[in-house]
């Protein structure tokens, strides 16, 4: 969501840098639908209010943060909390995370089916 730069700086100066994605999410947001969330701190206004949007229509909700896991934690269904406080080990562990999570997704959905 966060790649069409004409909507973000729309949104951010005719309404608020803290409502960029939750109002995408509650336009084409459905039940069902999967939101994964990266904040280091897990206090990310931004993030937060996309999480609480993505709650209130029934979307599973997958929180990336560092180790307190800030107020995302109560918001995500899963919460993957890297264990430090260091901004830039965080970011490296999310999108080690990530890569890996993309790994083992692309092996169970490619997987051959004529074993």
């Amino acid at each position: 969501m966060h790649c069409n730069t004409s909507y973000l700086t729309a949104v951010a100066n005719d309404y608020s840098y803290d409502v960029i994605y939750s109002r995408l999410i509650k336009g084409i947001g459905n039940p069902g639908d999967v939101l994964v969330g990266l904040s280091t701190s897990g206090n990310s206004k931004n993030i937060i209010n996309a999480f609480e949007v993505a709650k209130e229509k029934n979307m599973i909700t997958i929180a990336f943060t560092g180790a307190s896991g800030g107020k995302l934690k109560k918001l995500a269904d899963q919460l993957i909390n890297v264990p430090s406080d260091d901004t830039p080990r965080i970011q490296e562990s999310h999108i080690m995370l990530g890569h890996i999570i993309c790994q083992l997704v692309e092996e169970i959905y490619f997987a051959d089916t004529n074993d």
